[in-house]
C-alpha cells in the first residue's frame, strides 16, 4: 500500500466529500429503495435497481475515499522554505513561449487533478517536466498535443 501525497486542501475536499456522502447521500438513497420497495414486485421495478445502484456507486466512492485518506501523505507547501524550486503543491507561474499566454498551475496529487481549476497532477507530461525546475528555467515539456516550451516566471508555496 504505497503512500499518496495529496495537499491539505485537497484532503480538506475529500473530507467534505465523505461527510457529504455518508450523512446527506447514503440516507436519501435508503430512502429511496424504502419507497421503491413499497411499490410491490422487485423483479421490474425500474426504480428499485435503479436506487440499489445508485447506492453501489455511493458504496464504492466512499470506499475510494477512505482508501485514498488511509494512505494520504500530507504535505503542507506553506512550511517549507521557499527557493525557487519546483515541488509537489507549488503554484507555478509560467508563460508559453510558443504563444506568449501566461498561465498558472498548481502540483497536485491524483485524486486532487482538476485542469479546469488549473490543478495538474504531478505525475503528468507537465507536471513531470515542472518538478525539479527552477524559477527564470526554460523548459521543454513533451505532451500528448506536442511539444511546448516554457519559462517558469515564478514559483509560490501557497
Amino acid at each position: 500500500m504505497d503512500k499518496e501525497p495529496i495537499t491539505v486542501q485537497g484532503l480538506e475536499k475529500l473530507k467534505e466529500e465523505l461527510v457529504f456522502l455518508k450523512e446527506k447521500k447514503r440516507p436519501e438513497i435508503v430512502s429511496a429503495i424504502a419507497e421503491a420497495r413499497s411499490h410491490g414486485d422487485l423483479k421490474e421495478n425500474a426504480e428499485y435497481h435503479a436506487a440499489k445502484e445508485q447506492q453501489s456507486h455511493n458504496e464504492g466512492r466512499i470506499e475510494q475515499i477512505n482508501d485514498v485518506i488511509a494512505r494520504a501523505n500530507v504535505i503542507d507547501v506553506t512550511k517549507i522554505n521557499n527557493d525557487g524550486k519546483i515541488i509537489f503543491g507549488s503554484t507555478v507561474f509560467l508563460e508559453n513561449l510558443d504563444n506568449g499566454e501566461k498561465i498558472e498551475y498548481k502540483i497536485v496529487g491524483k485524486d486532487e487533478a482538476d485542469l479546469k481549476n488549473k490543478l495538474i497532477y504531478f505525475q503528468s507530461p507537465v507536471g513531470k517536466g515542472l518538478i525539479g525546475k527552477n524559477k527564470n528555467d526554460l523548459v521543454e515539456i513533451k505532451t500528448p498535443a506536442g511539444v511546448k516550451n516554457f519559462e517558469i516566471k515564478d514559483v509560490k508555496y501557497i
